[in-house]
């Protein structure tokens, strides 16, 4: 794999893992004064881990 490749995998698969996170214990995450709801961590933890597993099968071609 390229290192770039590499890198952009690790960096969705931890956004995705954070994501996770989010949804498993509930942290608060307040952007701008206000509190995001809890289910924008499920299509932000879909569109990560997707990305990431296409970038990690792309490339290893």
């Amino acid at each position: 794999m390229k290192p770039f490749a590499t890198i952009a995998v690790c960096i969705f698969a931890l956004i995705a893992l954070v994501h996770l996170f989010r949804l498993i214990w509930g942290f608060e995450v307040v952007v701008g004064g206000s509190m995001l709801p809890q289910w924008i961590s499920v299509p932000g933890l879909i569109i990560a881990a997707g990305l990431a597993l296409m970038l990690w099968r792309e490339s290893r071609r």
